[in-house]
């Protein structure tokens, strides 16, 4: 997950574990209901539909636990912001109390949009951008270069608006 998942789309892969937890389990309760819990006469089951349910009741268990470990190695970086690669290192080189990182904030992760969006998947609103993702972007860049050559220039400029010369006059002279 480090380099695959980063800071812009962390929120999504967690909200893609969830879903695809809350699906697996419920596909899997609704199956094991109608195969175990099945008593009326109606419900009859092939010798082909059995093994059929067997098989599916195998993948299903073992797409749960996969996607379960897959939620917690999240919740841990979330919680220790550390990741899992580098967890891996650290004990290897016994270096873990070394560690300097702290908790990802939930606001670094969901945005501060609302916790009404945080179950939704769209793009986090982030309060500072560039910190949360570690760089800016060009155009990025750009904007934020006009938008302070406009407010620094804007003093200065005089603008006419009863030009007699029959020109436009909504542009600055």
């Amino acid at each position: 997950m480090n380099n695959c998942v980063g800071a812009g789309n962390f929120k999504h892969f967690i909200l893609f574990l969830m879903y695809t937890w809350l699906c697996n389990a419920m596909a899997l309760t609704l199956l094991g209901w109608n195969y175990f819990f099945c008593v009326s006469e109606e419900c009859t089951f092939t010798v082909l539909l059995v093994q059929l349910a067997r098989v599916t009741c195998f993948l299903s268990t073992g797409s749960l636990l996969f996607t379960s470990s897959m939620i917690m190695n999240v919740t841990y970086g979330i919680m220790t912001g550390i990741g899992t690669i580098d967890r891996l290192k650290k004990k290897a080189m016994d270096t873990m109390q070394n560690s300097a990182e702290e908790p990802i904030a939930l606001k670094e992760i969901f945005g501060i949009a609302g916790y009404h969006t945080w179950l939704l998947p769209v793009d986090p609103v982030f309060e500072d951008f560039d910190r949360v993702l570690g760089f800016s972007t060009p155009q990025r860049l750009l904007r934020e270069q006009m938008k302070e050559k406009v407010s620094s220039g804007m003093s200065g400029i005089a603008y006419s608006y009863g030009n007699s010369s029959g020109g436009d006059s909504s542009y600055p002279v």
